[in-house]
């Protein structure tokens, strides 16, 4: 018998909906306009009803007194709160040959729908973004979330693509048009948690949880329950099937911990597209470099790599930073070599536990480098991005570090143009909610010295005004085209030069040469040498001389050169 969630399209006009509601000894299903029937108890929870109601049929499920929407709806009507709607799957692509990209050739940029217009809006950056060689766009959460804007990672209904972005149909025409051009594109999937506004599964179905599993959104899900491991599988396969998306980032995978399910998911999404290139990439604090060596994740994020060239290129120390402010540049020079910054050690910001496991033995390219992303720069209070943190020299040789070096490289939105607008945290909650997210937001940044004063929290902008939204658009910089100019090149330079000999690389050693300056070394695949010297102190000490041909020099502070 199928245990499929939501509501699924026959040939003969006619649905079969589904829903896993062990809670509950009846489920009746509504189709608007139409007379509400019972659904069959096929047990272990599952309710079913198999009846006439073509693509576009609004419906949702009534349990005794409460009315809600389908949890594994693939689209609303009327918000999280509303109608889900039937959705016909097919699509007419037109690049139906697309494989995607290997690995790596990838070069990822982050963005919000949200805030550039919607899927189409996104849609119309994908020129741009390709003439500057971006090979992948990476897109923050999709599914449906309470109101109108949010970052994505309150989402209560992961099947729907938010009704703000666009409809499924605007999601697909926009992977088809990045395809045209040559681009791949990843989707963030929030698996570990449900965001406060719109979920209704613990009303009819508690055992979604592990109460026993604390997280800091509650009980951690519970997915080892085959009903609950079913959701989020199909959750995967449904955007890199239906979708064609060539790659899903999991957020916060910590959260989950169950590293049984993820294996087991990476198994079957790998035994279901045998032929494409699909990328899996972990968010992971725990620096679990155990899912990284049998081939079922492609990556994981690496926060060490961004948190020491922050404390690098700003001085920060606060907060979490303190975990890197302490030899700076031998911790990076670690992170250049081995990826993982910490590798079991004691971290001062984790209460002194051990964080991480050994993972020099791993490629570079199991590593996503990054020097912004959404959460390092929207949770910062005010938002503010590197280019306002920094100074330009020193960005620009960390870019070129970014660019030249082996880890697989992201940028985040924007970056792309030197912009020096926010990016800010934003919700649309009302009533107690928003007070509640307004004043959590306040006193999350206590414990940093900027803030420790309850008057300057007063400054920190309220989550949930529209203008908090508005001015998240990334807007051009006074100098974008020069850093267009300079991405472009670094950009073009990387796939020439290193990226067709990045199968089989190998870290050599680095080493810090100053108190802010690194030397690394790698053998690439084809047996050449790639050498990168950087110095991010305020009074540079001029550059060793590396060996080989000299690929880019950026000022006084960063050269590469090539040994073939």
């Amino acid at each position: 018998m199928s245990r499929r969630w939501g509501a699924e399209l026959r040939d003969d006009g006619t649905t079969r909906f589904a829903l896993w509601a062990p809670d509950r000894d009846a489920v009746m299903l509504e189709i608007d306009g139409a007379t509400t029937l019972a659904m069959s108890a096929d047990g272990d929870g599952w309710f079913t009803a198999t009846v006439a109601a073509p693509a576009g049929t609004r419906y949702r499920f009534r349990c005794g007194d409460l009315i809600v929407p389908d949890p594994a709806s693939r689209a609303q009507s009327g918000g999280v709160h509303g109608w889900s709607l039937v959705i016909d799957p097919a699509y007419p692509w037109s690049v139906a040959d697309w494989r995607g990209r290997p690995w790596e050739e990838t070069v990822l940029i982050e963005l919000h729908a949200g805030v550039l217009g919607g899927f189409r809006g996104v849609m119309d950056q994908i020129p741009t973004l390709a003439a500057l060689g971006f090979t992948a766009v990476e897109l923050m959460p999709v599914g449906a979330f309470g109101g109108t804007r949010n970052w994505g990672y309150d989402g209560v209904l992961p099947y729907a693509p938010a009704e703000a972005y666009g409809a499924p149909a605007d999601l697909k025409a926009l992977v088809d048009e990045a395809h045209a051009f040559g681009v791949s594109v990843f989707l963030d999937v929030v698996y570990n948690h449900f965001g406060p506004d719109g979920n209704y599964l613990n009303a009819y179905a508690a055992d979604f949880f592990d109460a026993g599993v604390d997280t800091p959104w509650g009980g951690a899900v519970a997915v080892a329950r085959a009903p609950v491991h079913r959701f989020f599988v199909d959750n995967a396969l449904m955007w890199l099937g239906e979708y064609r998306i060539d790659g899903l980032r999991f957020d916060a995978v910590h959260a989950i911990a169950d590293p049984a399910f993820l294996d087991a998911m990476a198994t079957e999404v790998r035994a279901a597209f045998p032929d494409r290139h699909i990328h899996l990439v972990l968010e992971n604090e725990e620096n679990d470099a155990d899912r990284l060596e049998h081939g079922g994740y492609d990556a994981q994020w690496n926060d060490d790599f961004h948190n020491v060239m922050h404390v690098l290129l700003t001085g920060e120390t606060s907060a979490y930073y303190g975990d890197f402010a302490d030899r700076p540049a031998e911790r990076l020079a670690r992170c250049l070599s081995e990826g993982f910054i910490y590798q079991g050690e004691g971290s001062p910001n984790h209460d002194g536990k051990p964080r991480g496991k050994p993972s020099a033995h791993l490629s570079p390219t199991r590593f996503v480098a990054f020097l912004q992303n959404h959460d390092q720069v929207g949770n910062r209070a005010l938002g503010e991005r590197l280019t306002l943190l920094t100074d330009t020299a020193r960005l620009r040789a960390a870019t070129a570090l970014l660019l030249l070096g082996p880890q697989i490289p992201l940028f985040f939105m924007g970056d792309e143009q030197g912009s020096e607008s926010p990016f800010l945290f934003f919700t649309d909650f009302h009533d107690e909610l928003a007070d509640a997210v307004r004043e959590g937001r306040r006193k999350e940044f206590a414990k940093f010295d900027a803030f420790a004063d309850p008057a300057a929290r007063e400054r920190i902008p309220d989550p949930n005004a529209l203008a908090t939204f508005d001015r998240s658009r990334p807007q051009p910089g006074p100098d974008a085209t020069g850093w267009r100019d300079l991405i472009r090149d670094l950009i073009a330079l990387r796939q020439s030069a290193i990226v067709p000999h990045l199968s089989g690389a190998k870290a050599l050693g680095a080493e810090a040469t100053g108190d802010a300056a690194v030397t690394a070394r790698w053998q690439l695949g084809d047996g050449s040498i790639l050498t990168i010297a950087i110095d991010l102190a305020y009074d540079p000490d001029p550059l060793p001389q590396g060996d080989g041909e000299l690929l880019h020099v950026e000022g006084e502070r960063f050269a590469a050169w090539i040994a073939r």
